[in-house]
């Protein structure tokens, strides 16, 4: 669903294959060369999400320029909408040890803090000796970094300005009625996946269900920040829009019955 291309350094590269998988899978550029980081704009155009790849950015650049460069690219990922994960090293003692060190975990925060949409594991969970301990340890870093309040300042004082779109304008609207009213999930029907990407730009204080009747657009949503993707048959009209959204916000644990939810569709 997804393919990283590595040692990505201009736009070209992403090109390149793009004319292999055309649309069968998502293309990820991995950042880890200077080159890349001088011409990140373009590549993010290109490209259908980033990587901050540390590993190698830390040997292709002095390692002090690295979480400033980490920084630029989250935010300049978040701006553009597209998923932007941060990787390489992030609970590495676990490889050997069952719990972390402080600075591990101070770097995962940080990630989440950033509004990154993932947080990877590489050795500790392919070859570490507590894979399980790893990615138990990292998410309960995440939920409660996404807990605490100043973490809703951060990522509401880097939202970015809507771009002069119709789908932008919708889910700004979708984000604000949806905190206004504190509602608990907002439904979007997508099929490309697109609706759901502009909603999640806006990082909004609630869940993002992505119903969508398209097996691939539901994996490749599974990296993108606050969305649960549902795979089910499109939906015949408004009224079948409402109600089986409704449905599925109850049946996936993101409301009660009585609730309200926002429902956001292409129509």
């Amino acid at each position: 669903d997804w393919i990283a291309l590595s040692f990505v350094q201009r736009p070209e590269d992403i090109a390149e294959l793009r004319k292999i998988v055309g649309r069968r899978a998502a293309i990820l550029a991995k950042i880890e060369k200077p080159q890349a980081v001088l011409r990140l704009d373009a590549i993010m155009e290109a490209a259908d999400a980033l990587m901050v790849a540390r590993g190698d950015l830390g040997v292709e650049m002095p390692l002090e320029k690295v979480p400033g460069t980490q920084k630029r690219i989250t935010r300049a990922a978040r701006r553009t909408g597209k998923p932007v994960v941060v990787a390489t090293q992030m609970l590495e003692s676990m490889i050997t040890a069952p719990v972390p060190t402080r600075a591990e975990v101070s770097d995962v925060a940080t990630a989440v803090f950033e509004g990154a949409d993932a947080v990877m594991l590489s050795a500790e969970s392919a070859s570490g000796a507590f894979p399980v301990e790893s990615v138990s340890m990292m998410n309960r870093i995440a939920v409660e970094v996404e807990s605490d309040p100043v973490y809703r300042a951060l990522i509401d004082n880097q939202r970015a300005t809507p771009e002069t779109t119709g789908a932008d304008a919708i889910a700004a609207s979708a984000h604000q009625i949806t905190d206004t009213l504190g509602l608990t999930a907002i439904c979007a029907w997508t099929f490309s996946g697109s609706t759901a990407l502009r909603i999640a730009r806006e990082r909004p204080n609630s869940t993002i269900i992505a119903l969508t009747p398209d097996r691939s657009t539901a994996r490749k949503l599974t990296l993108v920040w606050g969305v649960h993707p549902v795979l089910t048959k499109d939906a015949s009209d408004a009224d079948d829009m409402a109600s089986r959204a409704c449905k599925f916000a109850v049946r996936e644990g993101y409301a009660k019955v009585g609730d309200r939810i926002t429902v956001v569709a292409g129509v």
